[in-house]
């Protein structure tokens, strides 16, 4: 009971701490650098017309929306896209460990499953598991990372964009020419720690007047060594994690056109091969795990808009094929070692139609369709098929200080089986309503609110695993309501630059939660229905920017989250118990300073106590964890050619921690990264 008590001390301490800093960011709010050197004076117009566009996005936003791109991006101890989306208030990111490790996201204690991850507007999917390891998409390539609570804040979109609790959406790099340029390149390399090596290079090309290209690729490759501590109170060891290697390619492709009708096109072709080995759990003295997992990622989507008076039309289609195989040296089978293959297949196609009614209402008819094909070569495999249906009726008014927007979503779900039962046909429908509203004369302030029911399938390992057995299982239902708040604004020729707040409380309630629980035998497990979890949380985001003068800007940001995740299942002898990992407090803090042509940023990551299973006793007790990091750049000009060098200190106070029980985390590591833009 001592470490309980000793750790909860420490914990309300760092809590102390991070309201300290919030008030701090209230009473002194700071700014992004300003530019000096020529090229970057030229494009300061443009970055303030970003910027404002930006402001107005999330100041009109009928849902929680947080946005990071271009300079924010860039300034981040970020490798990936799940090192970036950390610093999102309502966030916990499970992290594995290390550079090959999974990564997966989960938004308002909902689950990894009901955050739908968009590329260029459409969605990527996982029939067999309905994860999306995000530490396997790069940032090199991504301009801009929005995360939507509930669904984007527009009713023109897909079906897809309906159908998840919340949303999140990545932008790749668009061609822009300035000056009559036909090419531009990007090159970077990065290294340090891990062994990691990552060149990468970015090719812009005018096709024609109006046809554009950009080519994309990427190698990276370390070995995924770094030394950890473990101690369960009778030893305390510093191993070498050995299983953490990763070598892996990326290409991509894209077009994008405009016809003679001002109608837009686009199309993109992307393909990932790695070759990993798997970071296990560090239990009962074993240090080093041997199996490996190759994964092969390819896609081809492309999509279309056009505008005719009063109507719009925005279509998308895509067929994707992926490969994983997993070796297991430790199991022998009368075939040799064990070896599981899977292969996946899908095909979607989307279609939305706009039609403005009047000024003020506007009328969305949209309708996809997917079909998702699994094979393996297990014994016994089912071969599942599964067709899915979405259609969807919103209707979005808009007033002079009022927005209110509604739909009405169904979703048709039918599986079929080669070996088996089939799970049978879902048809489900679920409304959704948002409001935002400008109470005073100011547009500054808004008031936001919205209702979401929503629903997420089981994937084909939850119904047709062959270890597990069949078992019919009920989609996951959930019911949010929200109601939040922002405040933004921005200052012309004075210090403050701008200051803006935004802050949520929420409710959540997840019903027939699934979850895998053994059997009679340990090895066999089977999926169930259980349980009803009830989510209350508080989420503050808080950013300033401040220009002190021509060569000094200063920049702070803040995010505090309070979320209160509670079994509510009243046969479950776990009733009233926080969760499995998540921390009743969590929050980021943020700061850059700039001069002339440096930079230099900081960054603090804070996550409470939590409990690795659902009984909140000592036994399942996890400590709380923080990490400080820095980044120091250094941007100049070679022949009118931008040089940007970075150096950054992850985890600069070297501490031993764990995202998840027995996965320890990198302890003080260092990266390096030099860029051309030319």
């Amino acid at each position: 009971m001592k470490r309980n008590k000793f750790a909860l001390r420490g914990d309300e301490s760092s809590l102390r701490t991070a309201l300290a800093v919030l008030l701090l960011t209230i009473v002194l709010p700071v700014s992004l650098a300003a530019q000096t050197d020529s090229v970057q004076k030229a494009n300061e117009l443009k970055e303030v017309n970003i910027r404002a566009i930006r402001l107005s996005r999330r100041q009109t936003s009928s849902t929680p929306l947080q946005i990071l791109s271009g300079q924010e991006l860039q300034k981040l101890n970020s490798l990936s896209v799940a090192d970036a989306v950390r610093f999102f208030s309502g966030v916990q990111l499970k992290d594995y460990g290390g550079v090959g490790g999974l990564k997966t996201i989960n938004v308002r204690s909902m689950g990894t499953n009901h955050t739908a991850v968009f590329y260029d507007g459409v969605q990527i999917s996982n029939a067999q598991n309905g994860q999306v390891d995000l530490g396997k998409l790069s940032l090199d390539n991504i301009e801009e990372i929005e995360l939507y609570n509930g669904q984007k804040s527009t009713i023109f979109q897909s079906a897809k964009g309906f159908a998840a609790a919340s949303s999140l959406y990545l932008k790749s790099r668009q061609p822009d020419f300035k000056n009559g340029e036909s090419d531009r390149y990007r090159v970077a390399l990065k290294g340090g720690s891990f062994g990691l090596i990552n060149p990468s290079l970015l090719w812009q090309h005018r096709i024609s007047k109006n046809v554009y290209s950009s080519l994309s690729a990427e190698w990276k490759y370390a070995n995924g060594r770094y030394k950890f501590r473990s101690t369960n109170g009778v030893y305390d060891t510093t191993a070498v994690r050995t299983d953490g290697d990763l070598h892996a390619l990326r290409l991509e492709a894209g077009f994008y056109g405009m016809l003679a009708d001002s109608s837009k096109w686009t199309v993109k072709l992307y393909g990932y091969n790695d070759n990993q080995g798997i970071p296990g759990a560090i239990v009962g003295n074993v240090w080093g795990f041997s199996q490996r997992m190759w994964n092969r990622n390819l896609f081809a989507q492309s999509s279309y808009e056009k505008n005719i008076g009063r109507y719009s039309l925005m279509a998308a289609v895509k067929y994707s094929n992926d490969y994983m195989r997993y070796l297991n040296p430790d199991i022998v089978t009368t075939e040799g070692l064990q070896q599981n293959k899977f292969y996946q297949q899908e095909f979607y196609t989307s279609v939305a139609n706009k039609f403005k009614m009047n000024r003020y209402w506007d009328l969305v008819f949209s309708a996809d369709y997917q079909r998702n094909y699994l094979d393996a070569n297990l014994d016994y495999f089912a071969y599942p098929t599964r067709n899915t249906l979405l259609t969807a009726i919103a209707a979005a008014f808009h007033f002079d200080k009022l927005d209110i927007q509604a739909n009405l979503l169904n979703t048709i779900v039918a599986d079929q089986v080669k070996r088996g039962p089939a799970a049978g046909r879902k048809n489900e429908l679920t409304p959704t309503v948002m409001v935002s509203w400008q109470p005073f004369e100011e547009k500054e302030f808004r008031i936001r609110s919205f209702y979401k029911s929503i629903f997420r399938m089981p994937t084909f390992n939850d119904l047709y695993y062959t270890y597990y057995g069949f078992t019919i299982l009920k989609p996951e239902y959930t019911k949010q309501y929200d109601l939040g708040f922002t405040y933004i604004r921005a200052y012309q020729q004075q210090v403050l630059r701008q200051f803006s707040v935004q802050s949520d409380v929420y409710f959540n309630r997840v019903k027939d939660k699934i979850v895998a629980v053994p059997n009679s035998t340990p090895a066999r497990w089977s999926m169930k229905n259980l349980g009803l979890v009830e989510i209350k949380g508080l989420d503050i985001n808080l950013q300033s920017e401040w220009q002190i003068n021509d060569q000094l800007g200063l920049t702070a940001g803040l995010t505090y989250t309070y979320q209160q995740a509670l079994d509510k299942e009243k046969t479950s002898y776990t009733y009233g118990d926080q969760i499995p990992y998540i921390p009743k407090h969590s929050g980021t803090f943020l700061g850059g300073l700039s001069y002339q042509k440096f930079s230099l940023n900081y960054s603090y990551i804070y996550t409470g106590q939590r409990y690795n299973q659902s009984a909140n006793n000592i036994f399942n007790y996890v400590e709380p964890w923080y990490t400080h990091d820095l980044a120091l750049h250094y941007n100049t000009l070679l022949n009118k050619k931008k040089i940007r060098f970075t150096a950054e200190v992850n985890n600069l106070m070297n501490q031993a921690y764990e995202v998840v029980t027995n996965f320890p985390m990198p302890g003080r590591n260092y990266r390096f990264s030099l860029t051309y833009d030319f």
